[in-house]
């Protein structure tokens, strides 16, 4: 199941990059993350068939798996694309398995409608499946526009993403001519939505906070089917200054924070094994 082009020699030499996203298939976010890096090496779409905004990094048994040919066509160009019914980190791993024709050199994942910020990280299906990616050994861009909340789970063909682009090609070109270190295995990227090619960008950190705050349903008792919602709002006063919130939110700039694979806690394992070993008296 390979796409006719990866049968040309001059194909085979140039870097791999694989654009997913968990916003579908269809999204236009998808199709300007293509645009953005084409001409940088040889592309492969792999996206979902629907919208799995908010999915993580989940492996749903009941996914079915299949996949399509899919048209995808970039500016005259016929680009190799297939859509799969199955989550975003699951959209990878089938693409890993039965469509790559060698191991990608990027990942990039995205254009997403919505900001990706703070500790909600762990609830995105775009981080999902860049950790994917990452845990195949593929450095990944995971790239999103701060839009409004209406177009998160319903994109719309009305937004800009002008500026997400040029942010996208620079970091794909630069992770494609000098690998990141060890331990930075993806590049969260978020884009104000007021961001234009000249906006400035910044190393940050994860913030400790939320960004998108849970909203109670409104419902007449706990037997009545109710969907959480949520809202964006933060802790101004204790908000980190190194962080993604703030660069994003206060400073109005590009965010760019480099995250690992490795969760293991930064805590002094020594301090740690004070506290819990059995019969040291504290």
């Amino acid at each position: 199941m390979r796409a006719s082009c990866y049968d040309s020699p001059v194909m085979r030499q140039q870097p791999l990059i694989l654009l997913t996203n968990d916003d579908g298939i269809d999204s236009p976010g998808l199709r300007a993350a293509a645009e953005a890096v084409l001409g940088l090496g040889e592309l492969l779409v792999v996206a979902p068939r629907r919208q799995w905004s908010g999915a993580a990094r989940c492996y749903p048994s009941d996914a079915p798996g299949t996949i399509a040919p899919q048209p995808f066509t970039i500016e005259g160009q016929t680009v190799a694309a297939f859509c799969v019914d199955a989550s975003p980190a699951q959209v990878v791993l089938h693409a890993m398995l039965a469509l790559v024709p060698r191991r990608p050199a990027l990942a990039v994942v995205g254009i997403n409608y919505g900001e990706n910020l703070g500790t909600d990280v762990t609830i995105s299906g775009t981080v999902g499946a860049a950790l994917q990616a990452a845990t195949h050994g593929i450095p990944a861009l995971a790239v999103s526009l701060q839009t409004p909340k209406e177009t998160h789970k319903n994109p719309s063909a009305d937004v800009d993403f002008g500026a997400a682009m040029h942010v996208t090609r620079y970091f794909a070109r630069r992770i494609l001519s000098a690998p990141l270190p060890f331990d930075a295995d993806i590049l969260k990227i978020d884009v104000p939505a007021s961001a234009t090619a000249g906006t400035p960008w910044r190393l940050t950190r994860l913030s400790r906070q939320t960004y998108y705050r849970a909203v109670l349903p409104q419902r007449n008792s706990l037997a009545e089917p109710a969907q959480l919602d949520y809202e964006a709002q933060w802790d101004e006063a204790t908000l980190e200054a190194d962080s993604d919130i703030h660069a994003l939110v206060i400073e109005g700039i590009v965010s760019v924070t480099p995250l690992s694979i490795d969760l293991t806690s930064r805590a002094s394992m020594g301090e740690l094994e004070a506290l819990l070993e059995e019969g040291v008296e504290l």
